[in-house]
């Protein structure tokens, strides 16, 4: 298992130096944007893929598109039973909200599973700093990594590592809940980690290294090219966003403060317009709550089935003729 993870390391690290060595063509987006609940278009007209992922979660739409409608409509007749906390009868916008913001943060507590049952090495459902440092990096306990080509960039990613678990651990014992590892391995979900996101983004920009990013360290992490040919109008763009827009001191480079207004801007609350807009749409006798009767009269927009999915196959296939 650690030699496992350190190949992995190795090969991460490898990736690392390409992208940072020759900047790609094309635009790198570092603003922490607040999640989209789906990949696919908001577009009630052509398809409610969308919705189905913002209301069941990714993976579970895809479970229920293998289901016929009445198999889809009876999961769909219990999942509203679990959302209608106070069992009055009604799914109040409250309720709904809390249900897709329990659904969209799954796929955090499934990734963090997946890892809690790796680091957990004496499974007594914590995790220190010793076990996570020792299975990450567990031939080079000396922390020197001696005998690996690049040492440095080990040695660098061991440190931002310790500075992580150090911050997310919050009653600093060394030893992370799953709380604290969540926001060890998800600091941008948390307030009281976001100083780490933005100094390990300094440090990923930061070429020279002297703790600020410059407009040519900033484009830099956007393009790079090997010729003398003129810049796209996107970089040219870029560059005076640089200036009216990231610098709001105007010294010519970006600080930490600067840094976070720009990575971390206010997030739009994707859940809530969601939550709103189905309810909007199932609600018929508009009194901003719905019943039972009222999702299941609309079921088609919540989730999908075997039959929506033909539909839509149907429907793609003859706008393509």
């Amino acid at each position: 298992m650690k030699m496992w993870t350190l190949s992995c390391l190795l090969c991460m690290t490898a990736v690392l130096q390409a992208t940072f060595a020759k900047p790609t063509q094309e635009k790198r987006d570092r603003v922490h944007h607040g999640r989209d609940l789906s990949d696919h278009v908001h577009n009630d007209a052509e398809d409610f893929q969308y919705d189905h992922e913002a209301f069941l979660g990714k993976e579970e739409a895809k479970t229920f598109d293998q289901l016929t409608p009445e198999e889809s409509k009876e999961r769909l007749g219990k999942i509203v039973d679990r959302i209608d906390k106070d069992k009055d009868g009604f799914v109040t916008h409250s309720e709904l909200h809390s249900w897709i913001k329990y659904t969209q943060k799954r796929y955090i507590e499934e990734d963090v599973m997946k890892h809690w049952r790796e680091y957990d090495v004496n499974k007594d459902d914590k995790v220190s700093w010793e076990e996570y440092k020792n299975t990450t990096y567990g031939f080079y306990t000396d922390e020197e990594f001696e005998g690996v080509e690049d040492k440095n960039s080990y040695k660098a990613m061991l440190a931002r590592d310790k500075r992580r678990f150090q911050m997310a651990d919050q009653d600093g014992d060394q030893i992370a809940t799953k709380k604290e590892f969540t926001a060890f391995l998800h600091p941008e979900e948390y307030e009281h980690m976001k100083n780490v996101v933005v100094q390990e983004t300094i440090e990923d920009i930061d070429q020279n290294g002297d703790g600020f990013i410059d407009a040519n360290e900033y484009i830099g992490d956007m393009y790079g090219s090997e010729t003398e040919e003129e810049e796209p109008d996107w970089v040219k763009s870029e560059r005076q966003q640089f200036i009216d827009f990231r610098d709001l001191n105007k010294d010519g480079k970006l600080d930490p403060d600067e840094v976070a207004h720009w990575i971390l801007p206010g997030q739009v609350d994707h859940m809530d317009i969601e939550a709103k807009h189905l309810i909007y749409e199932s609600d018929k006798d508009k009194d901003e709550k719905l019943t039972k009767e009222e999702v299941l009269g609309n079921w088609n927009m919540f989730v999908g089935s075997q039959a929506t999915n033909y539909g839509e196959d149907l429907t793609k296939k003859h706008d393509e003729l």
